[in-house]
């Protein structure tokens, strides 16, 4: 093992590798649009790691079409540096404090770059494949393996899924995710939301069902991609359990329920609904 990091017990997956700060060229073409308006179109995007988990993208002011910003005259001191903050205007569509120009002072280069709010833009490109929540993180990997392994899912003692036929999703820095054809699932346990959440790597969920037990209710537990991106689609139309939330037996082994960013303290068995 070569991390400096001291290692949990607890945790049985590994870390994203990407530190806070650190600032890596992106090779693919990043695109950021407005309705039907391209705000940016660039090959020259860098990643910035703002925190450890995930990257931005920064976008050189000369690849963003200008007569869309509005600039709000007010400068804002950020841990890169100084930067003026901007509004985008498409038409009488306005998005305030949609994006901040990096002015001289800026860290590591980002001088005359341009960070832009994720949720100020309606659509966000690489290549030619729309990504959603955040760019994809180069030192994340995520598999999606068949396997002929046990699984069973279960909640109070209550048995929610059992198959011996599972995909299992294998993504930096979340534990195995065990996703499970509908029909090894008790639907008759679910009820379907309307949440409906979206991942980078794996898009926009289709369907969302929280866990009731007559008057008990566990909120949104269990999820699907009927649509997944195409690295995914061994797991189209099956479900997923939140593994912090739910009880997995992995060939008649329990797993211990993990601590992620998603729930930082652990729900023990019996604890009752969210």
């Amino acid at each position: 093992m070569t991390s400096s990091q001291p290692v949990d017990q607890h945790r049985n997956y590994p870390e994203m590798a990407a530190a806070k700060d650190r600032v890596e060229p992106a090779p693919r073409r990043v695109r950021g649009t407005v309705g039907d308006r391209v705000v940016f179109d660039t090959v020259r995007a860098l990643y910035v790691w703002e925190r450890p988990y995930y990257p931005r993208y920064f976008i050189p002011l000369p690849d963003v079409d200008g007569r869309l910003l509005v600039d709000e005259s007010r400068e804002q001191r950020l841990p890169l540096g100084t930067a003026r903050r901007q509004g985008v205007r498409v038409g009488d569509e306005q998005r305030d404090g949609a994006a901040r120009v990096y002015g001289s002072d800026a860290a590591h280069g980002l001088a005359g770059f341009v960070s832009f709010a994720w949720d100020a833009l309606d659509s966000w490109f690489e290549e030619d494949e729309e990504i959603f929540v955040h760019p994809r993180n180069p030192y994340v990997r995520v598999d999606a393996l068949r396997s002929h392994r046990h699984v069973r899912i279960e909640l109070d003692g209550i048995v929610l899924a059992d198959t011996r036929s599972p995909v299992l999703v294998f993504e930096t820095g979340l534990p195995t995710r065990y996703y499970v054809d509908r029909t090894d699932v008790r639907l008759e346990h679910l009820e379907r939301t309307q949440t409906e959440t979206s991942c980078p790597y794996k898009g926009r969920t289709s369907d969302y069902w929280s866990v009731r037990f007559g008057d008990v209710v566990h909120d949104d537990l269990a999820w699907s991609y009927q649509f997944p991106t195409d690295a995914l689609r061994p797991v189209a139309g099956m479900v997923s359990f939140f593994d912090e939330l739910v009880d997995v037996v992995v060939d008649e082994s329990r797993m211990a329920r993990p601590v992620t960013h998603f729930v930082r303290e652990p729900v023990l068995k019996g604890s009752g609904a969210r």
